[in-house]
């Protein structure tokens, strides 16, 4: 006999919410049922109405909240309930700590199987705002309007802004310029759905410690009407502005950027600093977002890799080499393996301007180069995995265990798969000796986390 579902779509009720999901969302049941619902937290009573049901649950939305936590605060941002940008605005920053902590915590236990596992306390930002050194805007029109801002949740309708609380306060001045640009000279918005238009996003990039700013317009074409006055404009309203460049994007697809650039003013790049270390940061740089708090994540990395000197490193994704600087200075020799060719060049380039001489850094994909250093005979005795939100592919994983280095750092932008990929690894022969999640971004739901595993045969050792 199939299971009656207690709740009916558009109909109100009023719920405990006793969880939060990895999302930011509260939830709750009713007769063991499951309501999600998106702006309710941990701890409060609240009255939803149901706008969608499924099988095994369904969606509400938050009329009231009737019992508050302790931890929700007024969201500062006129914007929040529109914009997928600040998830978790309405905590406090005490609870989003906590809540970072806690989803770290079950993921591990939850999806990995985890448990008993040493998790510290995240560490917090000092000031928790302002603190995104890189935005990318989409542009649009709507009703015959303009729109630069952000995706709202789980849509591609640009919700128009003039300004944003995590994000530098170059970037108000950049949006009004070329908004203004724009509609002056009746220029072209890309279309997603007919792929016609010019003007697809306009991203910025600021050095935190230099000050340096580039500006990065993604078009649909190779040029824009009137480029000198435009560069003008800029050159004449945003200070220490250092570059400019058109990126080419003609491809019908959800990717930002395209493979080309076009330099308009300046060398098509800036610097900044993480530490003592000096970067060269083009569009295409993954560079950490929050350099104020990646000091904190490498000093962390560093510091679980535990090395005296004479130690063998790889970095397996090691993007602009970044963490394979961090490491160089205490280590006899780092492998720095990345699939993208201009993270690679930016690497090497970042090498020799820090003056560092053994550090190697290698065109491919981590999981099909790595085991062929492998065959050649280069083991590491530390190995550090940096991976984008899906995780480690198995093949590495399946290297990294036959190459047994004594000690494995993992830093992570997503619980679920590092549970995942931290499961395989206590099950061929690696123990975790702790985790420590930093928040790299406050107001959002996202942690990072810095774990130190050592293989069983060192961790007396380690």
């Amino acid at each position: 006999m199939e299971k009656r579902i207690p709740v009916e779509k558009n109909q109100d009720y009023i719920i405990d919410i006793t969880s939060e999901t990895n999302e930011g969302m509260g939830v709750g049941r009713i007769e063991g049922y499951t309501v999600f619902v998106d702006g309710a937290l941990m701890g409060e009573k609240v009255k939803v109405r149901v706008v969608k049901v499924l099988k095994n649950y369904s969606y509400g939305k938050l009329l009231d909240v009737l019992e508050p936590s302790c931890y929700r605060v007024h969201p500062p941002c006129p914007v929040i309930k529109r914009c997928g940008g600040c998830q978790i605005q309405h905590m406090s920053y005490e609870g989003q700590l906590y809540y970072k902590t806690r989803i770290v915590k079950d993921a591990l236990e939850r999806i990995g199987g985890l448990k008993d596992i040493i998790v510290h306390d995240t560490i917090d930002m000092e000031y928790p705002w302002k603190y995104r050194n890189k935005a990318q805007f989409p542009v649009g029109i709507k009703d015959g309007k303009v729109n630069i801002g952000f995706y709202a949740p789980r849509s591609h309708d640009i919700i128009d802004i003039n300004t944003c609380l995590i994000q530098d306060g170059i970037n108000d001045k950049v949006l009004e310029l070329i908004r203004d640009f724009i509609i002056k000279h009746y220029i072209s918005i890309y279309d997603e759905n007919t792929g016609k238009g010019l003007i697809r996003h306009i991203m910025t990039r600021k050095g935190f410690k230099t000050g340096e700013v580039m500006v990065c317009i993604v078009i649909n074409g190779d040029q824009i009407p009137h480029e000198t006055e435009l560069v003008e404009k800029l050159q004449q309203n945003i200070d220490n502005l250092k570059t400019v460049v058109l990126n080419i994007n003609k491809k019908n697809t959800n990717v930002i950027l395209g493979d080309k650039n076009r330099v308009l003013y300046g060398e098509g790049y800036i610097f900044d600093y993480i530490g003592d270390f000096k970067f060269k940061i083009s569009p295409q740089s993954f560079f950490q977002v929050n350099p104020v708090q990646t000091k904190i994540l490498y000093n962390k990395a560093l510091e679980y890799a535990n090395l005296a000197g004479d130690e063998t490193i790889i970095d397996a994704y090691c993007g602009i080499g970044t963490i394979s600087l961090f490491l160089s200075k205490r280590a006899k020799k780092v492998y720095g393996v990345e699939v993208v060719g201009q993270a690679i060049e930016d690497a090497k380039v970042n090498a020799y301007i820090n003056g560092i001489t053994n550090a190697e850094f290698i065109l491919g994909e981590s999981e099909e180069l790595i085991p062929k250093l492998y065959k050649e005979g280069i083991k590491a005795d530390v190995v550090v995995v940096d991976p984008p939100r899906k995780g480690c592919d198995e093949k590495l994983l399946e290297v990294i265990v036959k190459m047994a280095p004594k000690r494995m750092v993992y830093v992570s932008c997503n619980p679920s798969t590092l549970a995942r990929d931290l499961k395989y690894m206590t099950s061929n022969g690696y123990e975790i000796k702790e985790v420590q999640p930093v928040d790299q971004f406050p107001q959002t739901v996202h942690v990072e986390c810095v774990v130190l595993m050592c293989a069983s045969s060192e961790a007396g050792k380690c």
